[in-house]
């Protein structure tokens, strides 16, 4: 089929630009369809987790949101300052270097992580970046998809779509107008969120269960705020959250789900949920921005139908507890806009794609239930709350913190991949090499990378019949090679690892993620 573009991306949010970018880095060409036509500044999530972070780095980009955090964090130093200067009520909250997350609203302290973990050492200086707004997220990759000469179509709505032989064809419109046109395409993947019309119209099954209660987070303009305790409260009516940036609100209450999750946001109905669940005679003056979220937790049974797959919010809902979506999403981006590049640009068979389904449902099935764990925690009935003091007292030792500050940043996740070595489905380590370099700097391109820290030129032979699907480099780490080769995956994940003198397994690896070598070298 002769094509406009190897791929549609639907949504042009994080996780569509993110993919955008992937898909892009990988040889394909891709266009953005997204229906609003300016970022979206409703306030979200305000954290990434190391993975994330990682990916960024990976790409090159971790200069950039470091930039971000500093202004975070000279926006919650503001807000401390703001609090001790107004006399507001109890201790001001926790300085950000002392954060290590939350779980149900209960504060892990930094202090208290095993600094000899070795799920935290790997990471290298992604492990200190967390404190970045998903808006700046937004507007870092609109730059970045900018600069690799992605179409991103602002003001554009997807209306419908249908297979032809070899592909697909997607019909759009100017969300004004509503007149339209079709773009012929190989692949869509619908990044367009929670309500997402591309996983409507495709038929997917999207299991799940179903809101109890009903949450408001606002930026807003307020008096009588210095009744309000900093930080995440729980009281005999719900939980509010204060800070950590001036006028930020969020409100939860157990009253189930709203009668009308699309109405407008109202200054009344953000003070009269603050005053039931704060006691406090707050009284807000204006709203700069304001959402409205429930609990309802589902996920898609398959990421993939034919030539349509699912990504981020459109694949996965859930409360928003912890800051669980846009991190998520960024590594359905990143494990399969990779893969999809590859079987596009005829690198790898249609069958790799199955593998995008298979490693990350897991993850998204996890998140759902660590989201409802939250939600059980936070109810105000007098059994909740005893497991939650149970909890509370569990996240103030060293092993609670560092289990709970794993599980929330995602270090300890891993993917079933084959192989024995313990490197193999984790995030690459970001080995530090006697040239100055990282492992890191070695990923921007968004190839692959067969890492041979024991200068093994059998190790290498097994990629010379990859030629430009497998980066082969040859280094060595100032503590000696451990592990003496990694066959890392473009989106940074540890394919094949093994030690000095042992290529089992490296030709299978390389088979089974970038097809197969023109040549053999035994």
């Amino acid at each position: 089929m002769n094509s406009d573009f190897d791929v549609v991306v639907a949504g042009g949010g994080p996780v569509g630009l993110m993919l955008a970018c992937e898909l892009r880095l990988g040889g394909a060409s891709v266009v953005v369809v997204e229906r609003r036509t300016e970022a979206d500044r409703t306030i979200k999530a305000g954290w990434i987790s190391t993975p994330t972070a990682e990916a960024f780095y990976r790409r090159g980009m971790l200069p950039a949101l470091a930039e971000v955090q500093q202004r975070s964090v000279e926006r919650f130093r503001a807000f401390v300052r703001e609090q001790q200067g107004t006399g507001g009520s109890g201790r001001p909250p926790r300085a950000p270097a002392g954060f290590a997350g939350h779980f149900a609203g209960i504060m892990l302290r930094g202090e208290l992580l095993d600094p000899a973990d070795p799920d935290f050492v790997n990471a290298g200086p992604a492990k200190d970046i967390g404190h970045v707004p998903q808006q700046e997220i937004e507007r870092l990759l609109t730059e970045r998809a900018r600069e690799l000469g992605i179409e991103v179509r602002g003001g554009t709505e997807l209306t419908g779509f249908h297979t032809v032989d070899g592909g697909i064809e997607v019909r759009v419109a100017p969300a004004a107008d509503g007149s339209g046109e079709v773009i012929r395409a190989h692949w869509l993947v619908g990044c367009d969120g929670g309500r997402s019309t591309v996983r409507k119209l495709a038929g997917f099954a999207f299991p799940g269960t179903d809101p109890q209660i009903t949450g408001h987070q606002a930026l807003v303009e307020m008096t009588g705020s210095e009744a309000l305790r900093p930080g995440w409260n729980h009281t005999h009516t719900g939980m509010y959250v204060h800070g950590p940036m001036p006028g930020r609100i969020l409100t939860v209450e157990f009253d189930g789900p709203p009668a009308d999750r699309e109405a407008p946001v109202t200054a009344e109905q953000l003070q009269a949920s603050l005053r039931r669940v704060s006691g406090a005679e707050v009284t807000i003056t204006g709203v700069r921005t304001a959402t409205r979220f429930t609990d309802h937790a589902r996920q898609a049974a398959d990421y993939r139908a034919g030539r349509v797959l699912l990504a981020g919010d459109a694949a996965h809902v859930h409360s928003p507890f912890g800051g669980q979506g846009l991190n998520l999403g960024i590594g359905d981006a990143m494990n399969l806009g990779w893969k999809l590049a590859a079987v596009v640009r005829g690198r790898a068979p249609e069958g790799l794609l199955d593998s995008y389904t298979a490693e990350r449902h897991p993850i998204g099935a996890w998140v759902l239930e660590w989201t409802r764990a939250q939600v059980a925690l936070m109810r105000p009935e007098p059994q909740a709350q005893a497991l939650r003091q149970v909890v509370a007292e569990l996240a103030e030792s060293v092993a609670g913190t560092t289990y709970f500050a794993k599980k929330i940043s995602g270090v300890s996740h891993r993917y079933d991949l084959p192989g024995s070595h313990p490197l193999v489905g984790r995030s690459a380590p970001d080995l530090a090499f006697t040239d100055g370099t990282r492992l890191a700097d070695l990923l921007h391109d968004g190839r692959a990378l067969l890492l041979d820290l024991a200068d093994d030129a059998g190790l290498r032979a097994h990629a010379r019949g990859y030629g430009e699907r497998v980066r082969v480099v040859t280094a060595a780490c100032p503590d000696g090679p451990e592990p003496a080769g990694l066959l890392v995956r473009p989106d940074g994940i540890v394919a094949w690892a093994a030690g000095a003198g042992d290529g089992d397994g490296l030709a299978d690896a390389l088979s089974r993620w970038f097809g197969p070598g023109r040549r053999t070298f035994l």
